[in-house]
């Protein structure tokens, strides 16, 4: 289990930080750009979360889980292959990316067919999900430019694009299908 006893440790002062096996790296390379990605979604959920109730609440505190998780992966390099001193690293599962897909399909059921983008607002929950949304987005972009340099756990990057896709749903869904239509060239 994790513990915490001191938060100000001085190690960073240099511009440097310790991921998860001990490895420096600065703070500035992709890697911890990743999980500062991925820890500012979270962020943004939890504001969400202010303005969420019941089901959709439920689904948001075990995102923001996941997230520690996805973080977690993140911050020890690898592609999750294999297991380091006989010991499994917590990686992200596809089973977390299924029941995303899950929960999207569900909520998917009552909402109408769309026939424009939409615009972020409506609802201030809506909104916060939309933003939420644009920050899990952001992450995605940043785990996609660290696959490209090193080895990354692929359901990382595949939980952060169903998770953009469940937020936009969600979106949808706490607008209660009074969605903000795009209207092409509307205000000329």
């Amino acid at each position: 289990m994790v513990r915490l006893d001191r938060i100000t440790t001085r190690g960073g002062d240099g511009g440097q930080t310790s991921l998860g096996d001990g490895t420096r790296v600065t703070k500035d390379s992709l890697r911890i750009e990743a999980i500062g990605a991925v820890d500012e979604a979270n962020a943004a959920i939890g504001l969400l979360r202010l303005h969420t109730e019941g089901g959709p609440d439920a689904m948001l505190a075990r995102i923001q889980n996941d997230l520690f998780d996805l973080g977690a992966d993140l911050c020890v390099p690898g592609d999750g292959a294999a297991e380091e001193g006989g010991r499994a690293r917590l990686r992200m599962a596809d089973s977390q990316c299924a029941r995303l897909e899950a929960e999207v399909a569900t909520m998917n059921e009552d909402l109408p067919p769309l026939r424009s983008f939409i615009l972020p607002g409506g609802t201030p929950a809506a909104a916060h999900a939309h933003l939420a949304r644009t920050a899990a987005r952001r992450a995605e972009r940043v785990v996609v430019a660290l696959m490209a340099a090193e080895p990354v756990n692929p359901a990382a990057l595949r939980y952060l694009n169903r998770l953009s896709d469940h937020l936009f749903v969600l979106s949808r869904a706490l607008n209660a299908g009074g969605d903000v239509l795009w209207v092409p060239g509307g205000e000329r």
